[in-house]
């Protein structure tokens, strides 16, 4: 029905007859002459309709934006002081000589330019009108073409692309599953995957080497901007490696990616411990485009006499730290310290201490802030030394437990930076290694900080005499404040996966729950490890948008529902009782 994408004219083609089929974008009435701009997937050209065709022009008369139609005419070089350097085809136009309405269109819900200014909600309910506006289309053209770099660069590697179920039965991953009634097991229910995780293990037990699989995924958790119910990630296993070969690999992966797809050098990736990305960042996802870091002051408030500094310096389970922030004295408001004082309050922070620099050279003089009557001088002047400060900056504290420091003050770090474009430009990634193998709950109780199924780097006895103190063999690639990938070498010997098992307080119930998993790891599991990268995430990244929704052909909403097909809904009796399901009441 078509000679050319809209999108491929340009000067190439002057002269030639052309046939475009599309929607159409935008339509002008300049005294008698009638401008089409047609629009397809790979842009938009303008097509012109006179009066001396004077069928086709009575019709290109009565078509409207989003009429889908056939355009038949010449290609011709764009009048003098008409030429729109902003567009791909904005050198040329076609003359029409015919045009077809392949189908009319109801008024669109809204404007698919970048005037437009409809919420989510009514984009979401129209999501095959939103999928049409350009910028939807890049997104979702970029996702394919990294899809396709990504199995390349793979099958490149040796890596055999394999399909694992998606019903299965439920596992520990940390979020609720999404379970599937069985009609044929009465009472019984499959569950969706949270991940191919135990099923890339037994292909490795099944000696298929190096696996990999663009992965759908379930998780029945509270959304974020970035993050969905479904999902997809880059899944990724292999055998008889160890982390620095995972990390190679997968840096070379991300590398050629960006360089291929964005033109972007992503240059090294630093190493970060852990322990380190939360003493300097307060976060295992550091931002290093952020320039701010936190620095420990717990020694200089050992023996003050103001408790909110002297209590947490003097706990084991404590810290006080400070956040130097250059220059902020010359633009925040009392107000907006305020406002942040608010801000780091929903992270569980009781306040936020501050002490702004007037002048530097002034030492105690030089300073003012409402704690200063409750700190000695010298613990002043030895403070502003070891932060660095300097004149027209704000130092911040937080002091508290561990946990609720590390999350406000992380927090307000990456707050401070947006709110004043501290950000450098570009992407920064890096690996955060030497993960703890568990998180303590607040009643003591261990749970994994990945999975139950990543290798300690210490021995057997060792785990077992002090598991809380483990170490996992484990490494996440973070860029720009977000997690795009998790992986870790896996455990490969029964006893030590029952003894992580018993470390989590399901010991018997592990062993139950994971039989087929223990009587794999008998018969020659060999070494291996892997990582899983989230590829909604990573195109949100590359794309520059801030919501995982852009990157998503028709993603839920923020509670899990789909406004388009309204789901989800409910289910008639009979399917119900065939299910063996019946609906309590509240």
């Amino acid at each position: 029905m078509r000679t050319h994408y809209c999108g491929e004219l340009n000067s190439n083609f002057l002269a030639e007859e052309v046939e475009l089929t599309g929607w159409v974008h935008k339509r002008r009435d300049h005294g008698g002459v009638i401008f089409l701009d047609i629009r397809d997937r790979t842009g938009i050209a303008q097509v012109v309709y006179d009066p001396d065709t004077e069928d086709s022009f009575a019709v290109a008369d009565t078509v409207r934006n989003e009429f889908v139609l056939r355009a038949r005419g010449r290609v011709r070089a764009r009048p003098e002081g008409t030429i729109n350097p902003d567009m791909k085809t904005g050198e040329v136009e076609v003359l029409g000589s015919t045009l077809e309405i392949l189908n009319a269109s109801a008024t669109p819900p809204f404007q698919l330019d970048e005037y437009s200014s409809a919420g989510e909600d009514v984009r979401l309910r129209y999501r095959y009108v939103d999928l049409r506006r350009p910028e939807m289309q890049e997104r979702l053209r970029l996702r394919s073409t990294v899809t396709s770099h990504v199995r390349r660069f793979l099958e490149s590697e040796g890596y055999w692309e394999i399909e694992t179920p998606t019903l299965t039965s439920a596992t520990p991953e940390g979020a609720r599953d999404y379970l599937v009634p069985s009609r044929t097991h009465a009472g019984e229910f499959f569950a969706l995957p949270q991940s191919p995780q135990l099923f890339k293990q037994l292909l490795m037990m099944s000696a298929m080497d190096k696996y990999y699989q663009i992965a759908r995924c379930y998780r029945d958790e509270d959304l974020r901007h970035d993050r969905q119910p479904e999902f997809t990630q880059i899944d990724i296993e292999a055998s008889f490696i160890d982390e620095a070969e995972m990390m190679r690999m997968t840096e070379e992966m991300l590398t050629g990616l960006f360089s291929e797809v964005l033109g972007v050098n992503l240059g090294t990736f630093p190493i970060i411990t852990h322990a380190e990305a939360m003493r300097r960042f307060g976060s295992d996802r550091p931002d290093l485009r952020n320039p701010l870091e936190l620095i420990d002051v717990d020694d200089l408030m050992l023996e003050v006499e103001f408790k909110v500094f002297n209590g947490p310096a003097n706990d084991p389970h404590g810290r006080v730290v400070a956040l130097r922030v250059p220059q902020a004295n010359e633009i925040l408001s009392r107000k907006q310290i305020d406002d942040y004082a608010d801000f780091v309050s929903q992270y569980r922070a009781k306040g936020l201490a501050y002490i702004k620099i007037n002048d530097a050279s002034g030492g105690i003089n030089g300073v003012q802030s409402p704690i200063l009557k409750f700190l000695p001088e010298d613990v002043i002047l030895s403070l502003l030394e070891r932060v660095g400060a300097e004149t027209g900056d704000i130092v911040f504290f937080g002091a508290d437990r561990v946990r609720v420091v590390n999350e406000s003050m992380g927090a307000l770090r990456n707050r401070l930076a947006a709110d004043l474009d501290l950000l450098s430009d570009g992407y920064r990634p890096c690996w955060v290694v030497d993960w703890p193998m568990f998180q303590e709950t607040h009643d003591g109780a261990l749970v994994p900080e990945h999975h139950p199924f990543t290798q300690p780097t210490c021995d057997l006895g060792e785990f077992q005499s002090n598991p809380g103190a483990a170490r996992a063999r484990a490494y996440d690639v973070v860029m720009n404040g977000y997690e795009l990938g998790g992986g870790s070498i896996r455990i490969h010997d029964k006893a030590t996966q029952i003894a992580v098992f018993e470390a989590l307080g399901i010991g018997q119930e592990g062993v139950d729950k994971f039989r087929f998993l223990l009587e794999a790891l008998q018969f020659g599991c060999p070494p291996h490890g892997g990582i899983a990268m989230g590829l909604d995430r990573l195109i949100m990244l590359m794309s520059g948008t801030e919501s995982i929704r852009d990157v998503i052909a028709f993603p839920k909403t923020q509670t899990a529902s789909c406004l388009l097909m309204s789901a989800p809904s409910s289910v008639d009796e009979l399917q119900l009782r065939e299910l063996g399901i019946r609906i309590r009441g509240e």
